[in-house]
């Protein structure tokens, strides 16, 4: 289904601040967005560069530009629009036919055609693939044939081999031409499939995809100049084989750095063109200094502190729920972030349609009520400390810190912060199950509506269900809202699997923040995406 699934309202304002961030001040028309140069950008160390493996921002930032899908999302309104597919059509939004455009090829010469998407999804679910975006193949007829479950746990026993290697939801008609069977109706299919996880793969990538993490084989509008320069950069360049519309830069530098701290001096002393985010603690200098050339919007992403569950002192809700009551999202919004975020009060995006105010109830400071349930939950276990998990160098030290100042005044509970691994570590961690006390993390929407703020987060074995949470109600909501005659019909039951979620707490709301970005005087016209964030692709460079 083609729409637009923001509310018009946010869209509309959003139309009208990228109009004024993309008014660079180019010295004539026919000048403005004009193609050619280096753009120069910030990222941190990516976890993969290929579509079934990269689920994290550094990673997707450059996924983006390498790869390119069967749908995109229009950067204003967040419409789906065709890319590579030519159609996307079912006639009852359970088997879909996908018509692909001809002529496209990977920058190895291979053809993007019917069995580039069809392999690329197969490996992404084959559970003994470990990749992190298998789980966006799900509504897929065979997934459950395709991953196995350990036998006895977590016990000694290996995990037999799954019964096929292949979904068998997806077949190929001819070379441009394949269906898709759901396990059920879902009428959001369309909408999914413009998120990077459903990006076509290589052959030769799928043949050796630690290789190809390091030197990627896209079939996007740029291509990977030498290979991953680990913690240093990645440089892409324009792919002479892209048959669609042209990145607006030659060349795109993605600059590693540790931490935001330094991408900002780095910003200021002149070697970077575009910074997406910025360190807390210097949003109002660099409002002052660079108020012309700074991109603001209402954001959507959603700031949490998860639990992990397969923790015992967080098994009881009443703890968890003890824990969200401690804290005034506010004040540390005021002191931290200049009053600039959303407090959360539930776990949509409050630009999305469907979301709602005050689906937590427990997400508004109430210490008196905070004391009584721990109390009836038995209390935190005595001497022990509250450890709070943050990767390092993003800026989340001072506002955690603050977090576990409120707890410990409510409640008594004595903390200590645990900083100090990167990124792509910490996500590691996450995915082993390691964290002993409460994280942090973030989550964006992977396409324009509600469910994306849902399922993948608090799913019985969703990739992304970093606390392992499971609601049986929660999951057969979600499979309500999914065969639903229509994305608004499907509302009205993912907002009852929200209100499961705002009396369970697997995670604690945080915040929704607003993005702040910023870019040099090299930059003519800057391109914020509704769904994606920075648009690099399209950010054009002032020319002489």
């Amino acid at each position: 289904m083609r729409g637009k699934f923001l509310k018009v309202a946010v869209a509309a304002t959003a139309t009208a601040m990228l109009a004024t961030a993309c008014g660079g001040g180019s010295d004539s028309e026919e000048n403005a967005g004009a193609a050619g140069g280096t753009l120069r950008v910030y990222n941190a160390e990516p976890a993969f560069l290929t579509p079934s493996g990269g689920d994290d921002e550094p990673s997707l930032y450059v996924i983006r530009q390498l790869y390119r899908g069967l749908v995109k999302y229009n950067a204003e309104t967040s419409a789906v629009e065709m890319d590579i597919a030519e159609s996307v059509e079912s006639d009852d939004q359970k088997v879909w036919t996908i018509k692909l455009k001809s002529g496209y090829t990977f920058d190895n010469g291979e053809p993007v055609n019917a069995d580039a998407f069809i392999r690329s999804w197969n490996f992404a679910a084959y559970g003994p693939n470990g990749q992190n975006n298998g789980y966006f193949m799900k509504r897929i007829a065979g997934i459950k044939d395709v991953q196995s479950e350990d036998p006895d746990g977590d016990g000694p026993k290996t995990a037999p081999e799954p019964k096929s290697k292949e979904l068998s939801g997806l077949k190929k008609v001819d070379d441009l031409t394949f269906t898709v069977e759901l396990d059920a109706p879902f009428s959001g299919f369309p909408t999914t499939i413009g998120y990077p996880g459903f990006f076509p793969m290589a052959q030769a990538c799928v043949d050796d995809i630690k290789a190809c993490s390091e030197k990627p084989i896209g079939n996007g509008p740029y291509k990977i100049d030498g290979s991953w320069q680990h913690n240093v950069a990645i440089n892409v360049v324009r792919s002479d084989s892209w048959k669609g519309d042209a990145g607006k830069p030659d060349r795109i530098e993605y600059r590693i750095f540790s931490d935001i701290d330094a991408g900002y001096a780095a910003f200021q002393a002149g070697e970077l063109d575009v910074l997406y985010t910025l360190p807390p603690a210097r949003y109002k200098e660099a409002k002052q200094q660079y108020g012309d050339r700074m991109y603001e919007a209402p954001g959507d992403s959603f700031t949490y502190v998860g639990f992990p569950l397969y923790n015992d002192e967080f098994k009881d809700k009443r703890v968890r729920q003890a824990l969200s009551l401690s804290i005034d999202r506010q004040s540390i919004i005021d002191a931290v972030f200049d009053g600039r975020f959303t407090p959360a009060t539930g776990f949509v995006a409050p630009t999305f349609e469907g979301a709602r105010e005050n689906v937590c109830k427990y997400c508004t400071q109430d210490i008196e009520k905070a004391k009584q349930l721990l109390a009836e939950a038995g209390g935190w276990p005595a001497g022990k400390k509250l450890t709070l998990w943050a990767n390092a160098g993003a800026g989340h030290d001072a506002w955690l810190q603050a977090v576990g100042d409120q707890i410990k005044a409510a409640l008594g509970i004595d903390y200590e912060l645990k900083v100090n691994l990167q990124f792509a570590e910490y996500l590691e961690t996450a995915d082993q199950k390691k964290f002993t006390g409460l994280f942090r993390l973030g989550w964006g929407p992977d396409y324009p509506f509600l469910e994306t703020f849902l399922y993948p987060l608090y799913g019985t074995g969703a990739g992304s269900n970093n606390s392992t949470y499971s609601n049986t109600q929660f999951d057969e909501l979600m499979k309500a809202g999914d065969a639903a005659a229509s994305i608004q019909a499907a509302l009205p039951s993912y907002q009852q699997a929200e209100d499961i979620l705002g009396e369970e707490l697997p995670v604690i709301p945080m915040w929704f923040n607003k993005v702040g970005a910023i870019y040099s005087e090299n930059v003519d016209q800057f391109v914020w995406n509704a769904v994606s964030d920075a648009d690099y692709g399209a950010t054009s460079l002032k020319q002489n």
